[in-house]
């Protein structure tokens, strides 16, 4: 297989998942077909030609993401550490931190932990003051605004 054909599967599965995420009424069959196309998707990615550390860890917060929906707490919460790790150890994007923490307080958030969620979106917030684009902060935001609450 190519190096292409990795970017280019890594970029088709991340779609897939996507389309998963948004169905309405999912199947027991289609989430394990999600978990498959998010972790797939994640690997073509980190096989890529010039893949960045930003690359791979927006595969770690796509399997976050998967995760969290699925109401798997601890998987969720180690993809989306790593994707900190990632983030604050640097050569990603401005705005790779804040979507970090925003998976991290999901986690917690899906694992009850309502406090450490309060307090990741807090520095998520915080981490957008330094995102420059404002399309880029309103990703992350309308992110934020899907956070499990307090009732």
């Amino acid at each position: 297989m190519s190096e292409l054909d990795h970017r280019r599967l890594g970029v088709d599965l991340y779609n897939a998942t996507w389309e998963l995420l948004d169905r309405a009424a999912r199947t027991p069959d289609d989430d394990d077909l999600m978990v498959a196309t998010a972790h797939a998707s994640a690997y073509h990615w980190s096989q890529a030609p010039g893949v960045r550390p930003s690359n791979v860890g927006r595969g770690h917060w796509l399997c976050s993401r998967v995760h969290a929906t699925l109401g798997q707490a601890d998987t969720a919460a180690h993809h989306a550490a790593r994707y900190v790790a990632i983030a604050r150890a640097g050569d990603v994007d401005d705005w790779d931190l804040a979507a970090a923490l925003e998976a991290s307080a999901r986690a917690a958030a899906v694992g009850g932990d309502l406090d450490a969620a309060e307090r990741l979106e807090a520095e998520a917030r915080e981490a957008l003051r330094s995102v420059a684009d404002a399309e880029d902060r309103a990703v992350v935001e309308a992110d934020l605004a899907t956070l499990p609450r307090r009732h």
